[in-house]
């Protein structure tokens, strides 16, 4: 039997003019090794069928429900290898639950679910049925992440002793005070508990802090002291996160959709006993470390100097900056490619394993709950459950 070389996948909602499909389809095409096959795009009929029609999807793979689809592809000989999840945090866990049990490889967006327990049998369905599963931490996708990842891998900057983290941006800003001025039409589901859960910063760009600092140090928190703050709306809006890492080392988490002048500002910052990293997401092709005594040094992205994961998934020359899209083509590349191994027979290896995970996930769904149990119980130190 010829081994395969190229994946067909399905994506459940990123109709067209969504933002986030669309960067979904985008990284994946830049890899060059899967096709758009099939897809559930909306829930409104026009749209969905409009959608698979600009994708060029064959009419019958254009599915109004996406438990139909899940069953259908699951059936046909040439059925789609995985789906890509884009859908609002509500259904997140239900439509992977469903190609889950199909037997079909999943990518979902973060967060991965609403409960600890929903993430615990979709990380238990997927290790039953050896199928892979990547949740789209987008940020632990960079090169000059996976530089700094290397970095202290090699005792760079030697034992850690803080970290401090933000994410800070200013979009919800017309939020604060409640009431009917609400702005933003991706606010109206982003700020509905219905529809993202019970954390709105904290599930949407917490975890992102949380999941980017844990890749980079491989340090996983223990428990949390939180402050969520509503200004008169149903979820947070802005958190400051005191955190004890299971080695006993603390740092500092911000993270905020209202501050003014700030539009996507990831900046981590791992302080160690000889020295430091610091990676800007807004400047994504540098790494700054500093050692004890010397001046800082700058790392520019596709240089001859930047080795390992950080060379090998870098995509274009130094000097043209790579962003978002290539972040997430980077966790993908690990994905598909996984998943193309485990189609063709081959082994799979621990570096072919460098995407996030279903078990990434679930620690993201335990963190946004320990924070917010944390903050409804003034800030007492919870730990991770």
């Amino acid at each position: 039997m010829d081994k395969r070389k190229r994946l067909r996948y399905g994506m459940v909602g990123g109709g067209i003019g969504a933002f986030i499909g669309a960067v979904h389809r985008k990284a994946i095409a830049l890899e060059e090794t899967a096709d758009l096959a099939a897809g559930c795009f909306s829930s409104r009929d026009e749209k969905n069928r409009e959608t698979g029609e600009f994708y060029g999807i064959a009419a019958d793979r254009i599915y109004k429900d996406y438990r139909e689809m899940a069953q259908a592809e699951a059936a046909r000989e040439d059925g789609i290898d995985f789906v890509s999840i884009v859908t609002p945090n509500a259904t997140h866990y239900e439509v992977a639950k469903a190609f889950l049990e199909a037997g079909i490889h999943v990518a979902c967006e973060k967060p991965l679910c609403f409960t600890v327990e929903q993430g615990e049998e979709l990380e238990r369905l997927a290790e039953e049925k050896g199928l892979y599963f990547a949740v789209t931490y987008t940020y632990t996708g960079y090169a000059m992440v996976k530089l700094a990842k290397e970095l202290i891998e090699k005792d760079e900057i030697g034992d850690i002793v803080n970290v401090n983290a933000e994410y800070l941006q200013d979009w919800l800003i017309d939020e604060i005070g409640g009431g009917d001025q609400t702005t933003t039409k991706m606010s109206v589901w982003r700020t509905d508990p219905e529809k993202s859960g019970i954390s709105n910063c904290v599930g949407d760009i917490g975890t992102h802090i949380e999941d980017t600092v844990a890749y980079i140090t491989g340090m996983h928190p223990k428990k949390v002291a939180a402050v969520l703050d509503h200004y008169g709306m149903d979820l947070d809006l802005n958190a400051n996160i005191l955190v004890e890492y299971e080695n006993g080392v603390h740092g500092v988490y911000s993270c905020s959709q209202v501050c003014a002048g700030h539009l996507n500002g990831l900046v981590v910052r791992i302080f160690g006993s000889q020295g430091a990293i610091e990676w800007v997401q807004e400047e994504p092709d540098y790494l700054k470390v500093t050692k004890k005594g010397q001046p800082e040094q700058i790392y520019h992205r596709g240089t001859g100097y930047v080795t390992g994961r950080g060379a090998e998934l870098s995509h274009i020359p130094s000097g043209h900056p790579e962003g978002l899209t290539y972040a997430f083509a980077n966790i993908y590349h690990g994905f598909m490619g996984a998943v193309l191994k485990s189609i063709n027979g081959e082994a799979v290896e621990k570096a072919d394993l460098d995407f996030p995970s279903v078990h990434d996930g679930v620690a993201g769904v335990r963190f946004i709950h320990a924070a917010v149990e944390s903050s409804k119980n003034n800030a007492a130190w919870t730990e991770l459950k």
